[in-house]
This record gives structure tokens, sequence and C-alpha cells, in this order.
């Protein structure tokens, strides 16, 4: 090794030693002919004290150098508590430049990202990572994958490979594709996820699996998605709900105590997902904050007014609103038409227990005399109305229940907030008329609907769970499909012909003939956890080198045209043969 110790090690037990260090130029300070220099590395930074100013005076930030130096105690009243190397220094004996840096696109150690922009920190990335904040992240990161091995270690479960070149599967996106030189015309697809090999590792008999996944999903640009993430794969045999449910809180209580210091109380609560939408608008409520929704359709079964003679009218209250400026009032409207609402109905109540407000005028004298105790709005309050179909009416209600929450400072920031969500619907009705599987075609019908779903899908309900943390789904899975009839059943019922389905996963269906388990698993997203747990405004900032919110790549300038002979050694342009 070229050093004896880390910057970040040093400690008063050190001193009058000796030591090798090598690292970065961090910060530099010049006083009366002795320059001082924050040297850091990956463990930290340490004070390096240099008084022969023709070595001092030629170096510049980020140059890479190996200092010897003895370690001595700080002056008195020169110590920084705010470092662990604070109460000492290195007097610098020699140093030796090991390489030198450019002049830099932005300050590598000053903290401030404020006005840099996420294009030059993307396409500086590995400058980017040695500032304290996305180093920090990665080490989470890497500690987080540590424990996880470490549990499915401790659990028997098996980590294995499943491959990332196999054929496209409809799973809720569309694939990324790679051509295959040796068979133009045909094409491989990356995964979206490991899905349909993890099931057939079950009935291979592995019966406890897992797999850190890389999966793929070419997806329209979102703000914060990107087009490969990173999940852990679990899939368990002869296994029901509770038990799958036991091994992610196993995994998740291991993970917050030893990277957070955190205790999660298991297990941790259900919630029935028509519940969670009833009370919260969101199949994910954050539940660090109350302030639920009051379904109102009852009380404007006779309204006069129009926009209330709907399926379903839905209120949330806004503490202190009745005090907006009416420019405040007017945003919410462009607000919700930004998430394809006609709008946002409100009432103020005054401070006097009057209304006020455009839609106070259309009720009538019961109606308005009963509908601040029926949402428990009290005086200064407004109340926030969306009406129309029920779906749609609730998640824009669960949407104003979250902005009220940041705008009134509801939302307790400290705290952790885990919840399952089970018994979602296993159908939801397409644009053309027709079904499509709400989580993935290989759930299984909760039991009691196993019977039934073929002919009452819009009643069934799926063997399904969902993880939320914070108002955020880090996991989800179910207990899978496992006999061959109820496969076909529900193939049937997304619209796939039985030729389509033995087109598209006739080898799935045809492992299913010889002794399939009955077995169940689940996903969590390693990059949302992992940014949850930093504190990170998105998900970029836990991954080493991330795409743009346009999923362009700033550092290597991928994606790219290719040249036209690689186009066509490719067989891009190909038609299969016949068969």
């Amino acid at each position: 090794m070229l050093r004896t110790h880390n910057a970040g090690d040093i400690r008063p037990s050190h001193i009058g030693s000796e030591i090798k260090l090598a690292g970065w130029v961090a910060r530099r300070r010049d006083h009366g002919g002795v320059a001082f220099i924050d040297l850091r590395d990956a463990t930290g930074a340490v004070q390096v004290v240099i008084s022969d100013e023709s070595v001092a005076g030629s170096l510049r930030a980020e140059w890479c150098v190996l200092i010897i130096g003895e370690v001595v105690a700080r002056p008195s009243g020169n110590e920084n508590g705010a470092i662990p190397t604070g109460a000492i220094e290195v007097i610098c004996k020699e140093l030796t430049v090991l390489s030198e840096a450019a002049a830099l696109p932005f300050p590598v150690d000053s903290g401030d990202t404020s006005n840099i922009s996420e294009e030059v920190r993307l396409r500086y990335r590995y400058l980017d990572l040695r500032r304290e904040g996305p180093a920090h992240n990665l080490r989470v990161r890497s500690k987080v994958t540590s424990v996880i091995r470490s549990v499915m270690s401790e659990s028997d479960f098996l980590e294995i490979e499943t491959p990332y070149l196999t054929r496209s599967t409809p799973e809720g996106a569309r694939d990324f594709l790679v051509p295959v030189r040796l068979q133009p015309g045909s094409w491989y697809a990356l995964p979206q996820s490991p899905q349909l090999f993890k099931q057939l590792l079950m009935v291979a008999g592995m019966e406890r699996y897992y797999q850190i996944a890389r999966c793929f999903r070419d997806e329209d640009f979102r703000a914060d998605r990107q087009p490969e993430f990173t999940q852990l794969d679990i899939e368990m045999s002869f296994v029901d709900q509770a038990d799958v449910l036991e091994v992610a809180e196993r995994i998740l209580s291991r993970v917050f105590k030893e990277v957070v210091g955190y205790q999660i109380t298991t297990p941790i609560p259900h919630m029935t997902y028509h519940e969670a939408m009833r009370r919260f608008g969101s199949d994910k409520p954050d539940l660090r904050f109350g302030n639920e929704i009051t379904d109102v359709t009852t009380f404007f079964t006779d309204t006069a007014f129009r926009v209330f003679q709907a399926e379903y009218v839905g209120a949330v209250v806004m503490p202190g609103g009745a005090s907006s400026a009416r420019r405040d009032l007017d945003a919410w409207q462009d607000w919700a038409k930004a998430r394809g609402a006609k709008g946002l109905a409100y009432i103020l109540v005054q401070a006097d227990g009057q209304l006020g407000g455009p839609v106070a005028k259309n009720l009538s004298e019961i109606e308005s005399a009963g509908i601040a105790d029926v949402t428990g709005a009290k005086p200064g309050d407004a109340i926030f109305f969306a009406a129309g179909d029920r779906h749609s009416s609730q998640n824009l209600l669960g949407a104003v229940r979250l902005e009220i929450g940041e705008r009134c400072d509801l939302i307790d920031k400290s705290a952790w907030n885990f919840l399952w969500v089970v018994d979602a619907p296993m159908f939801e009705k397409t644009d053309s008329g027709g079904w499509t599987a709400v989580h993935h075609p290989f759930t299984g019908p909760k039991p009691e609907f196993e019977n039934t779903f073929a002919n009452e899908p819009g009643a069934a309900l799926a063997y399904a769970y969902d993880i939320v943390l914070n108002g955020n789904e880090i996991g989800g899975g179910s207990i899978r499909i496992h006999r061959r009839d109820i496969q076909q059943q529900v193939f049937s019922v997304i619209g796939l012909s039985k030729a389509e389905a033995e087109s598209k996963f006739g080898f799935l269906l045809e492992a299913f003939n010889y002794g399939p388990p009955p077995h169940g698993g689940i996903a969590l997203g390693l990059d949302r956890l992992c940014a949850l747990i930093t504190g990170s405004e998105s998900i970029r900032e836990v991954i080493a080198f991330p795409k743009t919110a346009s999923g362009g790549d700033p550092l290597t300038g991928a994606p790219t045209p290719i040249t036209p002979a690689q186009r066509k050694e490719s067989g891009i342009d190909s038609q299969p043969e016949a068969e």
C-alpha cells in the first residue's frame, strides 16, 4: 500500500507517529508562509501543515498527493470539534504529487450544489462522487445491500442469477430490445423483472431464491424514474402471504436497525386497498399525518348543485385555508388542471362560521349548516371537493391531501411510517373495455375468488401486497398462480387467446405440468429504499451513474446513433425467416 493510514482515521492516539497518507487536496488556507490543506480520502479528511512554500505554492484543489508526516496535537484553541480528526494535524515532511487536476467545472469540496446544474454534475459524475453527500449515499447503499445479503444467507436463501437476455413479456411497460446478429430479424428483450425465471426456479425445487437484480423498462420520461433500476427479488415455495411478509419485515428491520439506527415495530400494520383509497385517496398512503378524506356523497344525495350530482363526492380540509389569497386559490385550480381535473371546488369557512367561495352560494340551507361538521372543518379552514367517478376523484383528493400536508407543515419529516396495503383488485378495466391485471398476470386470486374471478373479474381481489414507507411504495409482491388451468383463465380474462398464451408463455404453462409448488414472493425497490434512507430528493442521488430525467447519460453521451456498418451487421432491418 502507498499509505500506512487513512486520513479520516487519525486520532490523538497517533500523536508522535510518522505516517503516510494519500488522497486529494480538498481545501487550502495560507497563513504567514505556512499552508494548511485538508487532505481527503474515502474515510474523511485531516489537516496537513506544510511549511515549505516551494512545495505548497503549486498545490491546487483536487490534486492527488502522497504525504509523509508526523501526527501532532493542534495548538490549544485551534481544535475543530466538528470533525473526527479535529484534535490533531499532520506536519508534512515530504510531499509527492501523484497526479494533477485541471481547472474544476464546479467546486468539489464546497458542499453547495445550488448553482450547479444536474446536467453538469452528471457530466462530471466522477468529481461529483468525491463530494461528501454523493459519496455518503453510495456507502449507505453498499451497507444496505450488505445487510440484505446477510439476512438472506441467515434465512437459507440461495442467491441465483437469472438471464438478462430473454424474450419480451407484457409487464406494463415497453421492453428494451436487443438485436441478435446470428439470427437476423430476431430480438432479445432485457428483463423488466426476473418474474418468470424465479417462478421456474420454484418449479425447479430451489424453494428459497433471492437476487439483487437489475431490471429495465422503456417507459415514457418521468421525473424520478430510471430506465434501468435495481430491486431485491425474492421468491419462496410452500408459503402463504404471512410467510412472505415476515421475511420482508425481517429484512427491513435489520436494514433500518443497522443502517439508520431505527427499530421498526413489527408486525407492520395492514390496510386494505379500498380502505386506503377511501380514507387517503391513495394506494400508498402517507400516514405521517392525518387529515383524512371525507366521503360526502350521501350528504349531497338530494343536492341541487349539479357539480355534486355525481357518482362520488369527496372532501378534504385545509387547516387555515380560508385566509388564502385569491391568487393562491386560483393557483389551486391550475394545480388541479395540471393533473387532468377540470378544477377544484372549494368552500371557505370564515372565522364567524359563515361560508364563502363560489360553491357556497349553490348549497341549500341544510347543506350549508352541516358541511363543516361532516368534514370536520373549523372556522378559518378551507374545504376542497372532488366530484365524478370514484377512482379519479379519490386520486385527486389524495394528491390535494399531500399538497396540503406539505404547505401546512403537517408531515412529521422525522418519522418512519410503514404500512402493508393488501387486497387490491385483481383486474381493472382498460380504455377499450377489456380487462388488464392490476399487478401482473401471474398474481393469484385470493382463495375465496379462485372459482369466480373468470366470470366476475371486476369483483375479484388479488392475493397481493404492497409495502409503503412514508407514502412511497418501496415494494410489492403476491402469491403466484401455480396451476395451469387458473393461469390460462387469467390469460383469457386479459384477452390472450389460448394460441397467444402458448406462443408467449408456453414454457411457463408447460412447467406447470410437472408438479409446481404453491409459491409467492416480493420485490423491494433498492433505489427508492436507499433514497428514503439517505433523505435524497431523487433516486438518481443513490445511483452511481444515473440517467437524467430524459433518459440520457451526460457522462458518456448515451444513447447515441449507430453506424451503418453496425446497423447492417446487427440485422436490425432484417425480416425474420418464415417458420
